[in-house]
């Protein structure tokens, strides 16, 4: 998860049969499908398996997978775009997702034919060749839904596996579609208990004919899991969870009786469910016929009141290689034990075989939210080297047994302390990419200040005042900026050498929260920015070579591939996710948008307009003695989604600050269920019309504190 700021996220596979598939020709009396064509589509997208994706990522003409490749590398081998021309890159083409929060997937690209998600899960396939839809699905996510999920109502993308494209929804279903006409095929229900607030907002992967997903929600207080389903049928084939259940019952494996020893019984872990969600990353490597999965966060976060008695508390925070047939553990290796600090390992991993030591080894790099680049080897999960790529004051590096030398500020608990990284991370789910030419890793690298402080109050889904938004069932167990952090924020994509553990070159960004990177064999870096532009580096030094307005904020990150010999780069526009919520870094907005890049494009950019801020509210009446109650109620409500009111600018969603009087003076008729359409929770139940006077208190008071005089 990552939080807001501004308070005072065995065997080899047979190549021959995919390969067969990808070059078998019509016969000589067919009649070629029209590109586009429902029967074109059919045809091209039933062909993609595990072995066709193996077999593109020999010359990358496709984008048929989240990553690109099982090994979710990010390079493309295509050169016809590179460092000599990318100047004269041009706009092909834009498409209208039509979606106004946060845009997060990888446009995944087969034979001209793409698939994009756009918010609350809504799928789109369009022709490259024209720009045009095909088809979009909207699963119909309950709008209501939105609040019980951490980081806005986002999506990463879509798998598409032998004729079929696999969505997670938003609300936890797994959906299967026809490639060609977009008829939903079969749809599961991947919770296991609704009385809890899962989420998933990954992109699905398919392994050997089944499609995998996990779920986020751990800081509602869930038991993270991951899941393998039958792609042709939906059945469910198996499911590893993350962390252990109650141990009052029998354990599902031999994996979480071992864990099991490493969490404290008295503090009835799994009431808060454990956390551990797997919400993000994965990675396959089909010669040793394992994949990897990224764990996520405890809950509560707060280390002493899940496990009192301390413990490593397996597996949160955690690289896990699993068997894909079975779901069978097999080994893991854990970057932050204890996870005290919401330091996910969800991140994306990459696989590459490196020299290391003079020897060649198959290494899994992976730079989670804690400071810290990792290579380990994928073969066993042995700790082969850990440097830190951001300053870091948790830690002061990880000992030869790879467990971390925490620092005394690392676990004080009874005040308010500053962690670098925070729990935004000093990285988050945005991608990064490997370039074996030059050697280099390229990432999104950030910091967001925070400071945390131990809740001793906390009980599990008890509102807390001044807890982050534990009235709407988060359980940090922990308060947030009890005191204003001192660290800087900065953004910037940083080139790092893995094999030697040091910094290449860096180019620094406006802000933080900046797109995912695509690298390429014509020596570029492309990367999109939160104060929207998309940009193409030189891979070797960081020189910028070209650049591009999108209008607004970049978080998603780009893909690239071959139509009719032409090469495309295309990238998803639209700003968002949990600090995109509250602050934004452009002056203007619109609609989530695809844009496609092409040599000497020449097609007219869209139209965006200018954010209107407006004046901070005035005129509301209110009772000053209802300030303080009102600020307690607003971080325990509203604080994460709309900011500090007149402080936060508004990001994808508005800051209350600069609403109209009239909105703030009948923010009751907003408050119980007016707005759910809009996602916006229904209080009803959860404040009454005098906390909601107390609220606006808080509000007008607020702006009236930080009205210029």
């Amino acid at each position: 998860m990552n939080t807001p700021h501004h308070l005072a996220a065995c065997l080899a596979l047979c190549l021959s049969v995919g390969a067969v598939a990808q070059t078998a020709k019509p016969a000589a009396n067919a009649t070629p499908a029209a590109k586009g064509s429902a029967a074109h589509i059919k045809a091209v997208t039933t062909r993609v398996d595990t072995g066709f994706i193996r077999a593109n990522a020999r010359t990358t003409v496709d984008w048929p997978s989240y990553g690109l490749d099982h090994a979710e590398t990010r390079f493309s081998k295509l050169t016809q775009i590179n460092t000599a021309n990318v100047g004269k890159l041009g706009l092909a083409w834009s498409y209208n997702l039509e979606s106004t929060r946060g845009v997060e997937a990888t446009p995944v690209v087969v034979d001209g034919i793409m698939y994009v998600t756009a918010s609350w899960s809504i799928v789109h396939a369009i022709d490259v060749r024209t720009g045009k839809r095909l088809w979009s699905f909207d699963p119909q996510v309950d709008r209501g839904y939105g609040y019980k999920g951490c980081c806005d109502v986002v999506n990463r993308g879509v798998a598409v596996y032998q004729g079929k494209v696999f969505v997670a929804s938003y609300d936890g279903r797994l959906i299967a579609l026809d490639a060609a006409t977009g008829a939903k095929a079969w749809e599961v229900d991947t919770i296991i208990d609704r009385k809890f607030s899962y989420t998933i907002t990954g992109a699905p992967r398919v392994y050997k004919g089944k499609v995998i997903i996990g779920n986020g929600g751990a800081e509602y207080g869930v038991r993270g899991y991951i899941t393998a389903y039958d792609a042709k049928s939906g059945k469910q084939q198996w499911r590893w969870f993350t962390v252990p259940g109650d141990p009052s019952k029998p354990f599902e494996d031999e994996s979480m009786a071992k864990a099991a020893k490493t969490w404290d019984p008295a503090g009835k872990y799994w009431e808060a469910g454990g956390g551990g969600t797997a919400w993000d990353t994965m990675a396959f490597d089909p010669e040793l016929n394992l994949m990897y999965v990224g764990t996520g966060n405890g809950s509560p976060w707060a280390h002493k009141k899940r496990s009192p008695a301390g413990g490593d508390n397996l597996y949160l925070a955690s690289l896990v290689a699993l068997n894909p047939d079975t779901g069978k553990y097999v080994w893991h290796y854990q970057q932050t034990p204890g996870d005290n600090w919401d330091f996910t390992s969800t991140q994306p991993m990459i696989l590459a075989d490196l020299k290391i030591g003079g020897k060649p080894r198959k290494v899994i790099l992976h730079a989670p939210k804690n400071g810290f680049f990792f290579v380990v080897d994928r073969k066993s999960g042995e700790f082969i080297s850990a440097k830190n790529f951001v300053d870091v004051n948790w830690a002061t590096g990880y000992d030869a047994k790879g467990r971390p030398i925490e620092t005394d500020i690392a676990r004080v608990a009874d005040r308010p302390r500053e962690i670098i990284p925070s729990p935004y991370g000093a990285r988050n789910w945005h991608s990064m990419s490997f370039n074996p030419q030059t050697g280099l890793v390229y990432m999104p690298v950030q910091n967001v200040p925070v400071t945390l402080l131990d809740n001793k109050a906390w009980k599990f889904n008890a509102a807390s005042p001044l807890e982050p938004h534990s009235n709407l069932g988060w359980n940090l167990g922990m308060f947030a900026n009890a005191e204003p952090p001192k660290s800087a924020p900065f953004g910037r994509l940083l080139a790092w050498d893995p094999v030697n553990q040091r910094e290449a070159w860096r180019a620094e960004n406006v802000s933080p929260w900046n797109g995912g990177t695509l690298t390429t064999a014509g020596n570029l870096v492309f990367q999109g920015t939160a104060d929207g532009r998309f940009i193409a580096y030189d891979a070797r030094d960081g020189k910028k070579l070209w650049e591009t307005p999108t209008g607004t904020g970049v978080i998603a990150a780009p893909s690239t591939y071959m139509v009719d010999g032409k090469q495309y780069v295309s990238i998803a526009v639209g700003w968002g996710g949990v600090y995109g919520h509250t602050a934004r870094h452009t002056d203007r907005k619109g609609p989530g948008t695809v844009y496609t890049f092409v040599i000497d494009g020449q097609a007219p950019a869209p139209e965006f307009v200018a954010y209107r801020l407006g004046e901070l509210v005035q005129g509301v009446a209110y009772d000053k003695n209802h300030v303080a109650e009102g600020t307690a109620l607003y971080v325990s409500n509203c604080v994460f989604c709309h900011g500090v009111p007149g402080v936060d600018r508004g990001g994808n969603i508005p800051n209350l600050g600069y609403s109209a009087q009239g909105v703030i003076a009948n923010l009751d008729k907003y408050m119980f269920g007016a707005l759910a359409k809009n996602g916006m929770p229904d209080f009803t139940g959860k404040l009454q019309p005098a906390d909601v006077e107390k609220l606006k208190a808080f509000i007008q008071g607020t702006a009236d504190a930080i009205r210029p005089k």
